[in-house]
């Protein structure tokens, strides 16, 4: 059998395998919740293409064989070739040369009397700008002398590019170079540090798209090229089908769509990031059993007691029980004291209806992408350990409308339309001929929200009702009746419309927390306020920035379900 060539055994070792790219022992990037994140901020997936993708996710370059070793080889021959000019070229001759026919040009131009002062300033300074504002009046005048600034300020920008030459690198070779060459030099070093820079880049994290491919063509040697196709190809290929694994699907137009897969991904992984950064020490995550009657059985038992329901007994220990107490004799005959039953965890259901607040103002700060986010992880926190509780999304505007946790991700803040100082309108929203799109909408309709989650929480079988209300200022609009009123600044009117609605929110046993947001243009006012409404129902409020926002919902709604069961 024929020995197989050293270096064929080599190049079949180096060479790296996309199957195994990168270490099946890494953890994947999270390609779910970069996703998201991109559909929190723009509200559609339309513009997160594969080179979105790419720079979302971050990949250790170390994972891919060969990776280092080709762009450190690409950027190595880039370097040298810079030296080797570097060590050519000196720049004293070619900057004497633009100098010399900055200035005979500028002596064969002949101004105009009424510019002669002005030109001559423009042309010691060596000013561009100058020689710009000169040429409209001019061409208005002397058409040969307008056409003649123009070449004037050609040459003084060719004078600037090599001065900037000149002083950018450090020259030490003893050839000289015609403007024409310095020009050509310059720009071939300025893309080569724009390459190096691209590649030192793609070294952190092995983004290859930062690199410019094609002017990189210009410099690097075909084999080099080939190589980091082929790792691009590599990474792309491993990207998608990192895409498809967690949840994104590839639509007609290039770009990507959420699926509930992945939609659920990034849920249990802002869950994993809120109960991460709270403090066990303090109160923990898991609450603790709570005996009594309840559905759910415990594998604890206790001495049967009156009331206890029989359908928790423990079957076989009240057996043994039983002979051990009689012993031999037989028939068993059970007596009240031989009876084990199971501890029971109660597990009663809530129902929460969540409004989020998207009026103009959300839009400071990405204030709504705090919003859309904490909603995503109540959602998936109520799905996975409390499936029978109830929650009910309400966007808040000019108006209020019910969402479904599908549509939560895509909600974005209303456009500003009106920028008066004072607003005073009203609309009979009862007239066929007004409809919604003729409604400035960036208002703040907390007492219309408040009525819908009302609505939603009257039908209810549970005593355990709140409202969770999520905004970063007072309400600017109210509903009476059929008609809407928007008023700015926040008006009394509004004011104690809404209070009343939080009035019969009260009688109804539902409570209202609120989630004040700090914003730039928060004032005691607003504060105020949410106290005001809020102790209408006991209710609290909780003071939060945004960034805080999903962990204090979060762990509130725990610390409410502990509060019920117990």
């Amino acid at each position: 059998m024929a020995k197989l060539p050293p270096g064929g055994v080599i190049q079949t070792y180096q060479k790296y395998d996309p199957v195994q790219f990168p270490s099946p022992t890494a953890e994947p990037p999270d390609v779910a919740s970069a996703a998201m994140e991109h559909m929190l901020a723009n509200g559609d997936m339309q513009e997160f293409t594969d080179e979105e993708l790419a720079n979302a996710i971050e990949i250790d370059p170390s994972q891919i064989q060969g990776f280092l070793f080709n762009i450190d080889n690409v950027m190595q021959k880039l370097k040298e070739r810079k030296a080797k000019i570097l060590a050519t070229y000196e720049t004293e001759h070619v900057q004497r040369l633009a100098l010399q026919q900055y200035k005979d040009e500028s002596r064969k131009l002949k101004p105009p009397g009424k510019f002669a002062k002005d030109y001559q300033d423009a042309v010691k300074e060596e000013q561009l700008a100058a020689l710009d504002e000169l040429y409209f009046p001019a061409s208005k005048n002397d058409k040969k002398f307008a056409r003649g600034l123009v070449k004037l300020s050609d040459i003084l920008g060719q004078k600037y590019q090599v001065d900037e030459l000149a002083s950018r690198y450090e020259f030490t070779g003893s050839t000289r170079m015609t403007i024409p060459q310095a020009l050509e030099i310059r720009q071939e070093l300025l893309e080569i540090d724009e390459l190096l820079k691209q590649m030192q880049e793609a070294r952190k994290n092995a983004k290859l798209y930062t690199i410019n491919m094609e002017l990189l063509e210009k410099y690097a040697d075909q084999m080099d090229m080939e190589k980091l196709r082929d790792m691009t190809r590599a990474v792309n290929e491993y990207l998608k089908d990192l895409a498809g694994q967690q949840g994104l699907e590839k639509n007609q137009k290039g770009g990507y769509n959420l699926t509930p897969k992945a939609v659920k991904l990034f849920q249990s992984r802002v869950l994993s990031t809120i109960f991460s950064e709270l403090q066990a020490g303090r109160s923990g995550r898991h609450q603790g059993p709570i005996i009594g009657e309840g559905a759910v059985e415990m594998q604890a038992t206790k001495p049967y007691e009156f009331g206890d329901s029989v359908a928790q007994m423990d079957i076989p220990q009240t057996l043994i029980n039983s002979m051990l107490r009689q012993g031999s004799e037989r028939p068993l005959k059970l007596h009240s004291d031989d009876i084990v039953v199971h501890k029971t965890k109660n597990n009663p259901k809530a129902a929460t209806c969540m409004l989020l607040d998207m009026s103009g103002s959300m839009r400071y700060g990405g204030l709504y992408i705090s919003v859309k986010r904490m909603a995503l992880a109540l959602e998936g926190l109520i799905r996975k350990e409390f499936p029978g509780d109830y929650l009910q999304f309400i966007e808040m505007f000019s108006l209020a409308k019910p969402r479904h946790q599908s549509e939560i991700a895509s909600l974005l803040p209303k456009p500003v339309t009106l920028f008066n100082p004072v607003v005073r309108l009203k609309a009979d929203l009862s007239n066929p001929n007004i409809s919604e799109l003729d409604l400035p909408p960036h208002f703040t309709n907390i007492q219309h929200a408040l009525q819908q989650a009302r609505m939603f929480l009257a039908g209810r079988d549970t005593p355990n009702r709140q409202v969770i209300l999520i905004t970063d200022g007072l309400p600017t609009a109210h509903m009476e009746g059929s008609q809407l009123f928007l008023l700015y600044p926040p008006d009394r009117r509004t004011e104690e419309a809404t209070l009343r609605e939080a009035k019969l929110c009260e009688r109804e046993g539902i409570t209202i927390n609120i989630f004040l947001l700090s914003s730039w243009n928060q004032s005691d006012e607003d504060v105020k306020f949410a106290y005001r409404l809020a102790e209408s129902t006991k209710g609290r409020v909780f003071f939060v920035a945004g960034k805080d926002l999903d962990r204090y919902v979060v762990w509130d709604y725990l610390q409410r379900r502990r509060s019920i069961v117990s």
